[in-house]
């Protein structure tokens, strides 16, 4: 399973567009858009799911800086997400 981070997507790009542009590369499990949690817009970033690992590695060297919608996406392998801390930052007060 190979998961692939998609960068600097424009804001009206859509998961069958981005579908679209990896199948021509493998076949595709799932694509994701993150959006905003509380106004629902997207964040410009999602990931693609291909269970095939060398049709991942090809789609990522194929389509990164390749331009969808007038931009140049920044494709690459997702990077595990990190453990975050807790807290607000800043001090606190007792």
């Amino acid at each position: 399973m190979k998961n692939i981070f998609v960068g600097n997507l424009s804001f009206g790009a859509t998961e069958q567009a981005v579908r679209t542009l990896f199948e021509a590369h493998g076949a595709v499990d799932r694509v994701n858009i993150v959006t905003d949690r509380d106004s629902g817009q997207p964040r410009g970033f999602g990931f693609v799911e291909m269970s095939n690992d060398a049709e991942g590695n090809k789609a990522i060297a194929a389509l990164n800086g390749k331009d969808l919608d007038g931009r140049a996406l920044n494709v690459n392998e997702a990077k595990a997400k990190t453990e975050r801390s807790g807290g607000g930052g800043g001090q606190k007060r007792w």
